[in-house]
């Protein structure tokens, strides 16, 4: 749930929209449904408590909202259930870290075990601009894969995808289904044009491509219009559908390829990049030929063929490291940097290949 239908007016919450969908949520728990609550508006919702009447908000502003209106949010959220809700704050940092990723699935899997509703939302108070998701839509694509979700809905304020701009031509076609998500559908999606949102439909594709990718049938929908709800409890698609993928990516490489931000990036000969797409090797350093960027051991970078992303993994040693190692025999390693340093410089099971991005 986006920002414009928590705090329609951007200053403070409103149950204008959400009576219809807390029903929706409650109709699906009488159904055995299991239902994560990912939602906005906590900016929004401290926004009349503070004297700032700017859009463009300073940074230490929007924290203090954000730790004014997170309260009033799950307040406003609570109201609507006779069954306990529980406020649970994210950053890209914790998801980002493995054994943090691990420790949040299992606290949202025991809440749900136990008929709790996990209410999610970013951590803005706390979260600096390297840890943040930034948009709640990518945000709820990764709680989905957290949780092996089977389908996510993106609730937003038109009725889907369309094939061109619904508000200026008149022509516009809504797109019920879209099996596969690939440049021509990212072409379509436009910049945002709510000043609530701190995401367009952008954002909302880009987490549908995230969610098909790990199995996760994903639906644009109107969350503005109470029918929407009515009808998906009766099977029926009022969005857009995207199809999840028949051969979803496992938990760990969906994480390394969809959740994990690169910190810097090594560019590879045609040897390695050969042997990383057909051999399915690690990468050495022999096959290094530049380093850019600055990152430290642990952190995950994207490998090069020239200028094209080939793949993207967890590097076991720093930038300053390899740009003294690039090049050289694997086997050399521990003569030149001393004992018991990796020989792989990404291993193969900390390698995702980015096939679609390669050509």
């Amino acid at each position: 749930m986006g920002s414009a239908l928590i705090a329609p007016d951007g200053n403070g919450c409103s149950a204008k929209y959400l009576l219809a969908i807390a029903r929706f949520i409650t109709q699906c728990r009488e159904k055995g449904i299991d239902i994560v609550l990912v939602s906005s508006g906590s900016v929004a919702a401290g926004r009349s408590h503070f004297d700032f009447s700017h859009q463009n908000l300073p940074v230490p502003l929007k924290k203090a909202m954000a730790a004014v209106g997170q309260n009033e949010m799950m307040s406003n959220w609570s109201r609507f259930f006779d069954f306990p809700c529980a406020q649970v704050l994210l950053t890209h940092g914790d998801l980002g870290d493995r054994e943090r990723y691990v420790s949040i699935k299992n606290t949202l899997d025991a809440l749900l075990d136990n008929q709790i509703l996990p209410i999610v939302n970013e951590n803005d108070t706390v979260a600096t601009d390297a840890l943040r998701v930034g948009d709640n839509d990518n945000l709820a694509a990764m709680v989905a894969t957290v949780v092996d979700a089977d389908t996510l809905l993106i609730c937003s304020d038109v009725d889907g995808l369309y094939d061109k701009d619904p508000t200026v031509f008149d022509d516009a076609r809504r797109l019920p289904v879209v099996e596969e998500i690939d440049d021509s559908i990212f072409a379509l999606a436009g910049p945002p044009r709510n000043a609530i949102a701190t995401g367009g439909m952008r954002t909302k594709v880009e987490a549908a491509e995230k969610a098909s990718s790990h199995g996760i049938d994903t639906y644009i929908v109107n969350g503005r219009d109470g029918d929407t709800f009515e009808q998906l409890l009766r099977g029926d698609n009022p969005g857009t559908l995207f199809c999840r993928h028949h051969s979803p990516l496992s938990n760990r490489k969906h994480w390394l390829r969809h959740t994990l931000k690169a910190q810097g990036a090594v560019v590879v000969d045609d040897g390695a990049a050969a042997a990383l797409l057909e051999g399915g090797a690690s990468l050495l350093s022999t096959g290094v030929t530049d380093v850019e960027g600055d990152f430290e051991r642990g952190d995950a970078i994207i490998v090069k063929d020239g200028d094209k992303a080939l793949a993207k993994g967890i590097c076991q040693y720093s930038s300053w490291e390899l740009n003294y190692l690039k090049g050289r025999h694997a086997g050399t390693i521990n003569d030149e940097v001393g004992p018991d340093h990796p020989d792989e410089v990404i291993h193969r099971d900390n390698l995702m290949i980015l096939e679609e991005n390669y050509s």
